[in-house]
């Protein structure tokens, strides 16, 4: 016999109480003499049990979406509309743009629903793909600021050589690799989770499906998924620090060597806003992953996470429209050029 509240399983005369809260999102199906169940729903905790903290907190990631949602879009058409800016550049950051609408849109809604939501639910399947996309662009992130730190290198450092190094060819080809390994990185990691058994406890201590602290629910071993988490962090982020690395080192170098300060100047304001960018990225995911288990707390989790996979692609497009000479100059083209056909 099964009975609801409180839910209980009555096998050979004995009574087995379960706790009721997991059992309304739990398949309800006994598995074996240890009556587990499956997952089928996850309760994603948030930020907040306060509704009045919640009220705010919805209309300050609102807001953050919709600056994010309208910046990079303008960012990709004004790149797209003004030829001035058909260049390598503008090409990853275009890109770029793409990557942080995938990461703000794959996490803000869903976290903008909960937030008004009494039930903060999330299916297995809908996490799961969450989390596909939260990898996909993290990784998709971190692959395209290292292309555009090779890009500032050829430009600097081998000016003369530059249109036949970085060709349209070139460009597509470092695009292509970037999705691609960002691409295998994701599906791994989630082929990998697809193969865990979820019973029990179903709440995430986060506002998203992040893969800490999903796979802290599994009831199977997760080593595996332990293992290749901090081989593809480790692997990624030493292949892309490198070649961020390297590249600046010889970039400072060049632009050091340059003798006038109005030539150093203009060398360093293309790579100002880059810098930036990799700084906000870097600084906050590096800790986040790799930081001892000693100082883990979920509150400063959550914090990290917010800073690079909300507020980062937020501050992106006003970074590089706000820091680019090139990019406001296109941004003012465009908008005399449509007053003036308005007037007409």
């Amino acid at each position: 016999m099964v009975c609801i509240l409180p839910a209980c399983v009555v096998d050979g005369g004995t009574s087995h109480y379960v706790n009721s809260k997991s059992f309304v999102f739990l398949t309800g199906q006994s598995l074996g003499m240890e009556n587990q169940t499956t997952v089928t729903e996850f309760i994603l905790l948030g930020l907040s049990s306060d509704p009045q903290l919640q009220i705010l907190l919805f209309l300050v990631f609102l807001v953050i979406y919709l600056i994010t949602l309208v910046g990079n879009t303008v960012i990709m058409l004004v790149i797209r509309i003004d030829s001035h800016l058909h260049t390598p550049m503008y090409f990853f950051l275009s890109h770029l743009s793409i990557v942080d609408l995938c990461y703000s849109s794959a996490i803000v809604p869903k976290m903008l629903v909960n937030l008004l939501a009494m039930h903060k639910t999330i299916s297995a399947n809908a996490c799961f793909i969450q989390m596909f996309f939260i990898f996909l662009s993290g990784t998709g992130e971190t692959f395209m600021l290292s292309i555009m730190a090779y890009d500032r290198y050829a430009a600097i450092c081998k000016p003369l050589h530059y249109v036949r190094t970085m060709n349209k060819k070139m460009c597509r080809q470092l695009v292509g690799v970037a999705w691609t390994m960002s691409f295998i990185d994701s599906l791994v990691n989630t082929v990998l989770v697809l193969k865990l058994h979820f019973c029990g406890s179903n709440e995430i201590m986060h506002f998203s499906c992040e893969l800490p602290p999903l796979l802290m629910l599994s009831c199977t071993e997760t080593l595996n998924n332990k293992i290749t988490l901090l081989s593809s962090v480790l692997f990624i982020g030493v292949c892309t620090s490198l070649i961020m690395l390297v590249s600046y080192t010889h970039i400072i170098s060049t632009i050091l060597r340059i003798r006038s300060a109005e030539g150093r100047r203009k060398a360093f304001s293309t790579c100002s806003s880059h810098l930036i960018v990799v700084g906000l990225l870097y600084g906050t995911a590096l800790f986040q992953y790799m930081k001892p288990s000693s100082i883990s707390s979920v509150i400063l989790d959550q914090v990290f996470s917010i800073q690079y996979s909300i507020v980062t692609p937020m501050l992106n497009p006003i970074i590089y429209s706000l820091k680019n000479k090139e990019v406001k100059t296109a941004l003012g083209r465009i908008f005399k050029k449509k007053s003036s056909s308005q007037l007409l």
